[in-house]
């Protein structure tokens, strides 16, 4: 008997399908072009031109991360709009807070089974979110891997390249005591925590697709997706200005272990959790598993998804700049001489996290 040849395809991989993709995602690059990219694809790599976009003397800043669970939960929603906002967020806040500007973002994209539509949406969502943080979305990769994902599913990856003037770098040098925190606060859980998040879903059994019980004007399952905030556009005329002294990416291990990784030794942030409020969304969440406050900070943002340590001199009108880029600011604490590290005090409690970044409990 003769065998019939087999083809790529017979293996589960689409070879027409992936051109077709990046035929179609072509227009969506194109959209993000900025000085220094021209954002075509179609390359084996992607160009950029420090001189055409301003720079004298640049250090270049890299940042890898994912989305995380969130896309699980994505994925069984079918909601794949905010998915790429999320995954260039948390990329190029990396890079903010070293000081650089975001220039060029590539993306890794895998599944089983390249599903076009899915894929699309996707990019649309990469290519929005990089329009947002004004870099240019220059290359990525789609893999169909059959076996290596569940039907269906799907996995991110994202890498961006920043650069900064040798002389603008933010190090946390410049912090000093007596300096002013401010948080800007997060648009929701952002993309941490969400393994936690999608057990209190199963274990209290919540229906995504009705109104949160503590917002009848939105489903549970879109204030759970609500893209994580990109904060560049606002912090980036005050770090060129000088007036920023450090800023911390409020992620995983929250404000306790977030903020001590800016922090020069001899100086010990003491944040304030009665300056603002907490978002009802981290209360609801709180309350379905009975977390613990100190758990709740360490795995959340809790509402502030980044931290800008300024001079007490320029508190007030760094407040002023961002709240007119659109940000919500609240002044949440100050700098102390002290150990390097983090305490967070609540009417309640008290938590601190040392120089090593562990949060240990102390009240």
């Amino acid at each position: 008997m003769t065998q019939k040849p087999l083809t790529y395809a017979d293996a589960g991989v689409s070879i027409a399908a992936g051109n077709a993709l990046v035929k179609a995602i072509a227009p969506l690059a194109r959209s993000t072009a900025r000085p220094g990219a021209n954002a075509e694809l179609g390359g084996f790599g992607g160009f950029f031109d420090l001189k055409a976009a301003g720079y004298d003397d640049p250090l270049l800043v890299a940042a890898n991360d994912g989305v995380g669970t969130k896309l699980k939960l994505a994925i069984d929603l079918g909601n794949h709009d905010g998915v790429g906002i999320d995954l260039v967020a948390m990329c190029v806040n990396d890079l903010i807070v070293q000081g650089a500007e975001p220039l060029f973002f590539l993306d890794y994209f895998a599944s089983a089974k390249l599903d076009p539509v899915v894929a699309e949406a996707v990019v649309a969502s990469i290519a929005a979110g990089c329009r947002e943080a004004g870099c240019a979305l220059i290359g990525g990769e789609t893999a169909e891997m059959p076996g290596m994902y569940a039907p269906g599913d799907y996995d991110l990856a994202g890498f961006c390249v920043g650069a900064v003037e040798r002389a603008r770098v933010l190090t946390g040098t410049r912090v000093a005591p007596g300096d002013v925190i401010l948080g800007l606060a997060s648009s929701g859980v952002h993309s941490n925590g969400f393994s936690l998040v999608r057990r209190l879903i199963a274990d209290n059994q919540w229906k995504l697709d009705r109104p949160a019980v503590f917002d009848q004007d939105h489903l549970l399952g879109q204030l759970l997706l609500t893209p994580t905030r990109i904060y560049v556009k606002s912090l980036l005329p005050l770090v060129r200005e000088g007036r920023v002294g450090a800023l911390a990416h409020i992620t995983g291990g929250g404000l306790l272990e977030n903020i001590p990784r800016v922090l020069p030794e001899g100086c010990h942030a003491t944040v304030d959790a009665d300056a603002w409020p907490l978002p009802r969304l981290f209360a609801f969440l709180q309350a379905g598993g009975a977390i613990e406050p100190g758990e709740l900070a360490r795995t959340f943002n809790c509402g502030i998804g980044m931290v800008a340590i300024v001079s007490e001199s320029d508190a007030d009108a760094v407040t002023a700049a961002l709240e007119a880029t659109g940000e919500t600011v609240h002044r949440i604490g100050r700098i102390d001489a002290g150990e390097k590290g983090c305490t967070v005090r609540g009417s309640a409690e008290t938590w601190s996290a040392r120089e090593d970044w562990s949060a240990t409990h102390v009240g």
